[in-house]
């Protein structure tokens, strides 16, 4: 099925490329990883399943990604997040689940921290997919090798090879930097809604570790982890797939 023609927003100079289908609330907001678009296989399935539901539905491509303007190596998290929130601000009305999968996640966590800071936040849950916040300190900082600091240090970024595009991942020292400036998981997190986390064991991107300390900063009461045996990074197979749309439908029903 192709997808309809996206819309644009301008926010700060950068064209962002946006799908928002009208429906009932609570809606569903997709936020995508860091190098993937809007039309991936997660987010084209929760865009069908709210069709089918008549469920309000909204994904965006940060700048540098997908149908987005903007240079890749320009972005930070700031950067994305600050689009994020445009966007959110602009397209939805009344209470919204954010989705967020791997660096996405990172985006969920710091837009409730900042709605929250605005005292306008409708966000009803979310659910985060391999969750990676604070990526950048807590995975890559950690295991960086003399050749990777000494290129930061010289050019300002270093290429890595990606199990899921031809072309390298391209970590920015700017990325480096203002990852420290949005780090989540330096206390407990609270963030006044049900979470619901989906974590593959055989992620080789994102260790089941990580999700396990995200939890224990999250308020028990309100937290749900589902660990996936065979699950990788993409979580992206038919039971994923079906396992995503079952706990996002779950967050729905809970916030009518």
């Amino acid at each position: 099925m192709t997808a309809t023609p996206p819309v644009f927003m301008d926010v700060d100079g950068s064209r962002i490329a946006v799908r928002h289908t009208a429906g009932s609330t609570p809606g569903i907001v997709w936020l995508g990883g860091y190098k993937s678009d809007m039309l991936g296989a997660k987010a084209q399935t929760l865009s069908d399943w709210a069709a089918k539901e008549g469920r309000a539905f909204l994904r965006h491509d940060y700048s540098g990604h997908g149908e987005s303007g903007g240079a890749f190596a320009d972005g930070t998290i700031s950067t994305w997040l600050a689009q994020s929130l445009a966007v959110f601000r602009h397209f939805t009305k009344g209470k919204q689940i954010l989705v967020g999968s791997s660096m996405g996640a990172w985006i969920a966590l710091r837009m409730v921290q900042e709605l929250r800071k605005a005292d306008d936040s409708n966000v009803a849950g979310l659910v985060l997919l391999a969750p990676a916040p604070d990526f950048t300190a807590e995975l890559i900082e950690p295991v960086l090798t003399k050749a990777q600091k000494r290129d930061l240090a010289k050019k300002g970024f270093f290429e890595e090879p990606s199990n899921y595009s031809t072309e390298p991942y391209i970590y920015t020292r700017a990325l480096i930097e203002d990852g420290r400036d949005n780090l989540t998981m330096t206390g407990p997190i609270d963030t006044h809604c049900p979470v619901h986390i989906l974590q593959g064991l055989a992620d080789a991107d994102v260790p089941a570790s990580h999700a396990l300390k995200l939890v224990s900063l999250l308020p028990a009461d309100d937290v749900t982890l589902s660990l996936i045996p065979d699950g990788d990074h993409r979580l992206s197979r038919p039971q994923d797939l079906d396992m995503l749309v079952r706990a996002v439908d779950a967050m729905a029903q809970r916030g009518n």
